[in-house]
């Protein structure tokens, strides 16, 4: 059975690669700009390179620490696709001390 695949992105490049996963090769390189690759997981789906808003979202959540892994059954949960989405979570975690990350994930915010 081969390896399974995996998510990697490049962020200035707004590109998305799959790669094998090997826990000892943990440095990735870009093959367009020799930047590094960020795991991001295998329940990753990339916004078309084009929609800068989605790519601008998505820096938001993989530089909070926010990544794409499958879950049990269900994938990788709720995760903010709009810039305007982001930002009402940030507010939302500023309000009220919530780790970025955390308040990210929130599908809903109470009100």
């Amino acid at each position: 059975m081969p390896p399974s695949k995996t998510s990697y992105v490049c962020l200035p490049c707004r590109a998305s690669y799959k790669q094998p996963y090997d826990r000892e090769r943990t440095d990735r390189v870009c093959p367009r700009c020799a930047g590094t690759l960020t795991h991001v997981g295998s329940a990753f789906a990339a916004p078309r390179r084009r929609d800068t808003d989605a790519w601008r979202a998505l820096s938001v959540l993989v530089n909070a620490g926010v990544r794409f892994h499958m879950g049990c059954c269900d994938g990788p949960g709720y995760r903010p696709r709009t810039l305007r989405e982001v930002k009402e979570r940030m507010a939302y975690a500023e309000r009220t001390g919530e780790p970025y990350a955390k308040s990210l994930l929130r599908y809903e915010l109470p009100r």
